[in-house]
């Protein structure tokens, strides 16, 4: 069987930012089954479990962090986070790909297939898991994985712009918007309401919606916007 090189394993621990106690579980994640002996002797086994782990830290993180988000927005973000591109990106932005052991017929003329780079991110953290638990684990994810994050949750698509205001509220000023009911037009069954939004001490232009939710976010939108947070030809 094929052993993993030392100075790789060393490399692979400088690179992550984590030191195994058990290295054995780091050499099983860095060995792809075209090299093992049997495919229970390669990574695929961490790759399994590394992926539940990382879909429970990012559902855990949007659960705690993005109250304002509703389930199916939720796992539109989730998916787009723990999705093999994503990983694929993150294992390169780390250069794991470099360090896999591979077989002879496995070459690397380029970027290894997305399938591949995803497969070893998954098992290094399902290793990290073991070794270290599920914090360690967690603290690992966050670290290379909360751009991405951000990233999917400011996609035009799955754009909310009351959670983008929250999340900025918590980081800057520990605290989280404040939305007031200005005023109600219209008759009963087509009324207009008018929103305003106050977060950390500062008061910001109110919006109209032809609901509350609609009002909301328009109001969510306009203090980003003044906050410089977004360009004003972003819309909802």
């Amino acid at each position: 069987m094929h052993v993993v090189e030392q100075s790789t394993l060393d490399k692979c621990q400088e690179l992550t930012g984590y030191t195994f106690s058990n290295l054995h579980l780091l050499e099983l994640a860095l060995t792809h089954s075209s090299v093992a002996p049997t495919r229970v002797q390669s990574n695929e086994r961490l790759e399994f479990l590394g992926d539940s782990v990382l879909g429970l830290v990012v559902c855990d993180y949007l659960y705690q962090n993005c109250q304002s988000l509703l389930e199916g927005e939720m796992t539109k973000v989730k998916s787009a986070v723990v999705s093999r591109q994503t990983c694929s990106v993150v294992a390169e932005e780390i250069g794991l790909g470099d360090l896999l052991l591979l077989g002879k017929g496995m070459t690397r003329s380029g970027a290894l297939p997305q399938s591949i780079s995803a497969a070893v991110l998954e098992s290094l953290i399902g290793a990290i898991f073991l070794d270290g638990g599920l914090q360690a684990a967690a603290d690992f994810i966050m670290r290379n994985i909360r751009s991405h994050i951000d990233e999917a949750l400011a996609n035009e698509h799955q754009r909310n712009f009351k959670s983008l205001l929250q999340q900025h509220a918590q980081r800057e000023w520990s605290s989280t918007p404040i939305y007031r009911l200005l005023d109600e037009k219209g008759p009963d069954h087509s009324k207009c309401f008018e929103v305003a939004v106050s977060v950390g001490g500062q008061n910001f232009i109110s919006a109209w919606g032809k609901n509350k939710k609609e009002a909301e976010q328009e109001a969510a939108r306009r203090a980003l916007v003044e906050l410089g947070l977004i360009d004003e030809q972003i819309h909802q």
